[in-house]
């Protein structure tokens, strides 16, 4: 066993909060108790589990609050579970979904968990109107009926009524959303300020019910979250846990070899390759349901031709990427559901094919090509990605202007509609195949503001789709409603402004003395409550 328990108490904060280029002592490893995890969290705007709608946030929401619906970390293909519910019943109609609360179970401040906190939870999505709510908006609920769709009939029953009728794993799925997170409704409404619903207050501080709270956050460097012992569903192994925004693969492994941080998150292939023959580090594998991919803005008049957008799809070296800086992180995918989920499509209709491109391009009108900005992330693969697209496009003739920049100016860019190309990629934010589809393939109102919504970003009015879209939620066939995914994504491959490229495969490195890190496959955020050392 690695000799530990040097750094202690707030020496040790002290130590971790060191900037990572700045560090140069060596440390013997991160106390027994204490959980140390390097990754990238500059994406992440607020902590407020209504507003948040990153990667990152989504992250902590996991291990700070509790959902009326959850999973079991350890099996996954369980699917949804009892979470703060302990049971729910539907009604005949298929609209009314009642909950019971699970008795004698806690927020972090000691206020008792009840249904009045989940109804005013669900309400305060609707009524903050913030990225996400459309995860539950979508089921008919608004301003104007929030009180008698989502009420509280007791301290413990919790009624939720849809508009129409809904497939209920549909339904469920989306209670297990990090948006559909449970509140300290007495907590955050001392907090409300001009009848923001506590949101700015929120926004820095926790009011849950998880495995952990949280002590501080310092955005673009750390979060640090400390143990709830008396978690409802087990006595978490950590004390604590620390996050800290290491951009840099190469400085999150030498962190790692040091023993200075227990998980890195973010290293490249040849980190990975690097680190394989040290026996005091292990190497766990998960495939994901993050889809990279990019969008073509439908406002531009040459990207919103259907030859121009089918020829770039011919201009991708998938088999390059993956085999070469992508290999064993990514694997080629090119529809919009993740492998695993219902409905998935295997088929790879694409391959890199200049001549096939230059002349749908020709065809298109434009023989000489055009010029195009692509803006990215600055995370290595994906501007490594839009470098190899840059590449490619020129051999069809298509000069490529690359703009990077932190998470959060691109994807207010993205979110703003203000681009042209967009590289990126999406997660799902509950694990049924209505997650991706409605933000891939729906877009019900383009002149609205739908932020949420991919398709809407770019510009894509699909009234037609968006109706098939509903109508597959709708569906309680299992069989039919798989295949009007598969048909969705066969015509989603050949007509959209989007390019799915490829699918995640997590690379996660730790220290070879740490168990039960798990990531979440496909289906939702990382756990750190089941980690032990």
């Amino acid at each position: 066993m690695k000799i530990k328990n040097l750094l202690k108490g707030l020496a040790f904060a002290t130590a971790v909060s060191v900037s990572a280029l700045s560090a140069t002592a060596t440390y013997a490893g991160t106390p027994d108790n204490v959980l140390v995890v390097a990754d990238r969290i500059d994406d992440m705007t607020s902590l407020d589990p209504h507003d948040l709608f990153e990667f990152s946030g989504t992250d902590y929401v996991n291990n700070v609050y509790d959902k009326l619906v959850s999973f079991d970390p350890k099996d996954l293909s369980k699917g949804y579970q009892p979470g703060l519910a302990e049971s729910w019943t539907v009604s005949d109609d298929g609209k009314t979904f009642t909950f019971k609360i699970a008795k004698g179970r806690k927020f972090h401040s000691g206020n008792d968990i009840t249904a009045h906190d989940a109804e005013y939870s669900l309400r305060r999505v609707v009524m903050l109107q913030k990225t996400p709510s459309f995860i539950l908006t979508q089921f008919g609920f608004k301003a104007e009926n929030v009180e008698t769709a989502i009420k509280a009939i007791d301290d413990y029953t919790l009624v939720v009524t849809t508009d129409e009728k809904y497939a209920p794993s549909f339904v469920l799925n989306c209670f297990a959303a990090a948006v559909s997170s449970i509140v300290d409704s007495k907590l955050v409404q001392s907090h409300e300020v001009d009848g923001d619903w506590g949101n700015k207050w929120l926004q820095t501080n926790s009011a849950g019910s998880g495995p952990f709270s949280l002590v501080k956050w310092k955005p673009n460097e750390s979060y640090r979250l400390k143990v709830n012992a008396d978690y409802w569903r087990a006595k978490p192994g950590m004390k604590s846990v620390i996050v800290r925004h290491i951009g840099e693969p190469a400085t999150q492994r030498l962190l790692l070899e040091k023993g200075d941080i227990d998980v890195a998150r973010n290293l490249t292939p040849t980190d990975i390759d690097g680190i394989s023959s040290n026996s005091d580090l292990a190497v766990d594998n998960d495939l994901r349901g993050r889809i990279m991919y990019f969008a073509m803005s439908q406002k531009d008049p040459i990207l919103s031709k259907p030859k121009v957008r089918l020829a770039l799809r011919y201009l991708v070296d998938y088999d390059g990427m993956v085999n070469s800086f992508l290999k064993g992180q990514w694997v080629v995918h090119q529809a919009f559901l993740p492998l695993t989920y219902m409905g998935e499509l295997k088929d790879k209709p694409f391959s890199l094919n200049v001549e096939k491109a230059k002349k749908l391009l020709a065809e298109a009108g434009h023989a000489d090509g055009f010029d195009v900005e692509i803006i990215v992330r600055n995370v290595q693969e994906r501007i490594q990605i839009a470098q190899s697209l840059q590449n490619t496009f020129k051999q069809a003739g298509i000069n490529v202007s690359l703009t990077q920049g932190t998470g959060k100016q691109i994807l207010g860019q993205y979110r703003a509609r203000d681009f042209q190309i967009y590289v990126g990629t999406w997660g799902p934010d509950y694990p049924d195949p209505h997650t991706n589809a409605d933000t891939f393939a729906s877009n019900p109102d383009n002149n609205g503001t739908h932020a949420g919504k991919l398709a809407w970003r770019a510009s894509w009015d699909i009234p037609e789709l968006s109706a098939i879209t509903k109508a597959a939620s709708q569906e309680t066939d299992k069989e039919k409603r798989a295949q009007m995914y598969v048909d969705m994504q066969k015509e989603h491959q050949m007509n959209s402004p989007f390019v799915e490229m490829f699918q995640k495969n997590d690379q996660t490195a730790r220290q070879a003395n740490v168990q039960g890190f798990y990531t979440g496959s496909a289906v939702t955020g990382v756990y750190y409550w089941t980690v032990t050392k």
